[in-house]
């Protein structure tokens, strides 16, 4: 696991929103942590999942953008939910920093308004 984890209050009113539509849409977020997280920053295993977000201009902490994300509400769909994790990962800290969720079908891609607003001049 991670030595720190932090939900942004901006992550956690996107959590509520979308748990209302998603019932198991926290417990989902736990095992994405626990599985697709650790084998992605722990054990360097890239499933294509994960990607960095660049052209933000930010250099630290790096920022990622999660596009597998297995959503058990949504049926069927496996990984390709269509819901959308932005976070950061603080790697001398071993932290990690969610900063947005959102639904592909709600909008198209990530508040970058709010990544600079949280992370420009850090």
């Amino acid at each position: 696991m991670f030595k720190e984890v932090h939900c942004h209050p901006e992550f956690e009113k996107d959590l509520q929103r979308l748990s209302k539509r998603f019932k198991t849409l926290k417990e989902d977020l736990k095992v994405f942590q626990e599985t697709e997280l650790v084998l992605y920053h722990k054990l360097q295993k890239d499933n294509k999942g994960i990607f960095p977000l660049t052209g933000l201009g930010i250099h630290s902490p790096q920022i990622f953008k999660a596009k597998k994300f297995a959503c058990r509400s949504l049926k069927g769909r496996g990984v390709q939910s269509g819901i959308r994790i932005i976070y950061a990962y603080v790697a001398d800290k071993d932290r990690l920093e969610f900063i947005e969720m959102y639904f592909k079908r709600d909008k198209d891609s990530e508040d970058k308004g709010r990544i600079l607003r949280l992370y420009k001049g850090k």
